[in-house]
Parts: C-alpha cells; structure tokens; sequence
C-alpha cells in the first residue's frame, strides 16, 4: 500500500506555513515566512492554490470514504488493515492512527487557508485588485476553511476553532479547547456568507469553474451545512438548494449517470466541484486501492467491498443503471468472509473509479455535485411538508436511473424513500454516514443489519450506540492538547 508522509501534530500542522523560502512562481506556498513569501499577486495566487492542493492529501483520496461509506452500512473494509476493519466493525479507540492522521491533515489544510485570509489583504500589489481579484481570493479561501471545518464537526462534532495564523509556541495561544458542535457550524456559515459575497457564479470556462470555488459551491455547501447542523433549518437547505439549481452556472443533471464516472466527462454540467487530478505528481492513488485484479493489474485484497445490504437495496428497486455504474463483479484471487469462502469466487469492487494507472490515475472524486442537492431539496420539501413537491424532486432523480416512479405523498414513507435514494446515488462518494445521522436512524439500521460473517456462519452485531455517531478525538491531539476533553462515551 502506498503510504504518505503525515505531520505530527496540530502544532505542526498550524505552524507549517512558518519555515523557509519566498516562491517566484505559482507552486503551492507551504513552506513560506508570513513575513516575506506575500508581496506579489503571483505569491497570493500559489499560497491559495496550495489550499486547493489539501484535496490531494489522504483524507480526501481515501479516508473521507472509510469513515462514511465502509463505516455504514454500504461497505465493508475488504484488505488487511485492522485498523480498518475497527472501523468498519464500530469498534474505533482513540489511538486508531488514522484518526490523527486526518485530524492533522484537515487542520494543516485550515492553516493555509488562515495565512491566506491574514495575509491577502496586506498584499500591496495593485495587480491583485484587476476584476477584483483580491476578494475572489479571499472568498475561495473563506470556501475552503468552511469546506475543512464540516468535515471536522461531521467527524468529531465539537473542535477547536483556529481561525488566524499561529504564531507562537505559547501554551495559550496552541492549546485550545473544542468550541461546541453549533459554534463550528456557526464559524462555517459566516465564512460561506463571507465567501459568496466575494466568489463569481463563474470564471469562465468549465476546468476553471469546477476546480474553484463558485458562488454555486458555496450555496451548494451551505444547504448541506443547515441540513446537518443539530439546530436545522429545512426552510435554509431549501432556499441554497434552488439558489444552486437556478443559478446562472446553469447546473444540469447529465442525462446518463454512468457518464459521471466513465472518466471521460470531467467538469461536466452536473459538477459543482471537483478534485482536478491529472496524474503524475497530481494523481489519484486511490483506485489501485479498490480496483479488481483486471483494472489494477495486481491481486492483493482490495478495499472497500461492496456490502450484501448494498446490493440488495439495488435488487430492491431493479436498479441496473447506478448498480452497474458502482459496482463491478469479478472473480477474485482470494477468500472474502462475506462473500466468497472459495478462492476465485465472485466478489464485488467498488467501481465509480474506473481506471488505476498504478497508482497514478486521473480519476476524479466530485467534492459537490447536483444530484445530492436535487435530493437535499427533495428532503427540505418533504420536511416542510410539501411532499408531493418532494416526489417531483426524486422522480427527477429516479428517471435518470430508469427505476419505477414514486406516487408516495407520504411524508414518514418519502423520508426513508428519499434516505433510500441518497444511498443509491451517492455510493461511494462519502455521504452516507451524515445522511444516515442526519435520519437519526443509524443506530437502528446498523443493528438491524443482517450481514453474515462466512468464516463463522454468524451474523455481525455493530453494537451500535449513540457515542459511534462522532468519533473518539485522537490520544495523540489529547496527549498535546491538555484543555482539549475527549469525546463522551470513550475512555
């Protein structure tokens, strides 16, 4: 497996943007002086496409899947790491290493972001401020800290907010405590509000317009944000959602899902936001993690296994069109102790990823796109009691999929029609886990699930409770961060 270089702490990760040389061309800043590295718009420019290069770390590529989709109930672990297969099994303690190694990823991210929106408007080169550069700017970088800190709450609920450049090595100013689960979400609104004021609908040409943010993007986020914040609002997840549906960026579902993932139809219509990989140095390696022996071109056990409830809820609605874009069967090299006790026994692949190149594939992962805010708004609707306008909304999605057409008006039935749907659509692309905590009904349906395990001939029990719905902060982070309490329900 290929391994990456992680830094060692939130300490680290804050002050990394603290330590050697002034760039001269449009690299990624990761290495500059506060001080010197922000006198030209060149510098502004490579310090924010650094930003944008955090989607390339790890979590983004990888464990944004694990710790949604193979956490659920739409993936098992597949390969050989325990420490996956802990999380799938809900069975993660806070020494689990990949629980630090996001952490600290994600708030190295937020660090750019920060130095950024410090440094920017101190930037006395008049070229920043041609079409309005300078704010554009600042509203992409505003979007990523945002985008950054709803992947912390969702994680762990309640972290601690940095929202300026650390300087000093001082206790008060690195050991802070978590803010509470609503104040994050609160910090991630204003900084959407202060992001659209500033960020265009368009730049101007596709490969542009998906790989930075837009005031699409923001409305795009904001409607998923007060949708998953513990006070929501379905009245604001409705209004960003049509604010993206109508916008002048002219979002349109493509007219045949597979084309989303066939690798062929990058910075399509349906795109809001994507990773640009482009292979070499901005490759996707995670392919070669899950694709079958014939597309990766190796046979060691493969990740992110397809689970029998996933392909079941398929079946269910005769759904070939998603399935078949999702999933891919193939006779595998070894055992699987959900599906295969024989070697050479059919096995599934998680398939939206379609080529691994050695690791070095340009296939994309969509960070937002119109088929989960078609289904958002379907859920709003339906929450504002509207569900016939809600069914519209799905049937919009269910046509494109060539399954059978809803006529429920019923509000509880179109609730886990709709769940049902998001599952459906969104395999794979790290979202199950939010919608299924959204629901409140993660609990229930993990422990009602009915998954065999073949080596035993017995059913798993999840042992699910109310504490697996965030994770443990990592020991590590504790371990640095005195003021910084653990999550309840771990020791």
């Amino acid at each position: 497996m290929k391994t990456k270089l992680l830094i060692n702490g939130l300490l680290a990760a804050v002050m990394l943007l603290a330590s050697c040389k002034k760039f001269v061309d449009l690299t990624p800043i990761s290495e500059a002086t506060s001080a010197t590295a922000y006198s030209t718009a060149q510098e502004a420019e490579a310090a924010l496409i650094g930003v944008y290069d955090s989607f390339q770390q790890e979590y983004y590529i990888w464990d944004n899947i694990n710790f949604s989709d193979m956490i659920s109930d739409n993936y098992y672990a597949g390969g050989d790491n325990p420490e996956l297969f802990a999380i799938d099994k809900l069975e993660i303690v806070p020494t689990n290493s990949r629980l630090f190694a996001n952490w600290t990823q994600i708030y190295t991210a937020i660090a750019k972001a920060n130095v950024v929106l410090q440094k920017v408007p101190e930037v006395a080169d008049p070229a920043l401020d041609n079409n309005n550069r300078r704010e554009q700017i600042l509203g992409e970088a505003a979007f990523l800290r945002a985008y950054h800190y709803y992947q912390l709450v969702n994680l762990w609920g309640g972290v601690p907010l940095i929202t300026a450049p650390v300087a000093s090595t001082a206790p008060a100013d690195i050991q802070i405590p978590k803010s509470t689960e609503v104040q994050v979400y609160d910090q991630i609104v204003a900084d959407l509000q202060f992001a659209l004021e500033r960020l265009p609908a368009a730049y101007g040409s596709a490969d542009i317009d998906k790989a930075r943010a837009t005031k699409g993007a923001a409305n795009a986020l904001l409607a998923k944000v007060y949708a998953q914040r513990p006070d929501r609002d379905y009245t604001k997840v409705l209004e960003y959602c049509d604010a993206v549906i109508n916008s002048p960026a002219h979002y349109e579902l493509l007219g045949n899902f597979a084309d989303l993932f066939d690798g062929n139809h990058y910075n399509n219509s349906e795109s809001i936001l994507e990773v640009q990989f482009t292979g070499g140095a901005e490759a996707n390696w995670g392919p070669q993690m899950v694709l079958p022996p014939s597309l990766s071109g190796d046979t060691w056990r493969k990740f992110v296994t397809p689970s029998k409830d996933l392909m079941a809820a398929f079946e269910a609605e005769g759904d070939e069109v998603r399935k078949n874009a999702s999933v891919l069967f193939e006779n595998a090299p070894w055992i699987d102790e959900y599906w295969s006790m024989t070697v050479g026994g059919s096995v599934p692949f998680a398939y939206k990823w379609k080529s691994a190149n050695g690791w070095a594939s340009t296939n994309r992962q969509y960070l937002l796109r119109l088929g989960d805010i078609v289904l958002l708004k379907a859920e709003a609707l339906n929450e504002l009691n509207r569900p016939g306008d809600a069914r519209d909304e799905v049937n919009n999605i269910r046509r494109r999929a060539h399954v059978d057409e809803t006529g429920s008006t019923d509000k509880e039935e179109l609730r886990n029609i709709i769940l049902n749907e998001r599952r459906l659509e969104l395999a794979q692309e790290g979202q199950r886990w939010a919608d299924l905590k959204r629901s409140g009904k993660a609990v229930e349906i993990m422990n009602a699930l009915n998954e065999i395990d073949l080596r035993t001939n017995s059913r798993v029990n999840y042992n699910a409770t109310q504490t697996d719905l965030i994770l443990p902060m990592p020991q590590q982070e504790l371990n640095r961060n005195p003021r910084l309490e653990q999550n309840p329900g771990y020791n």
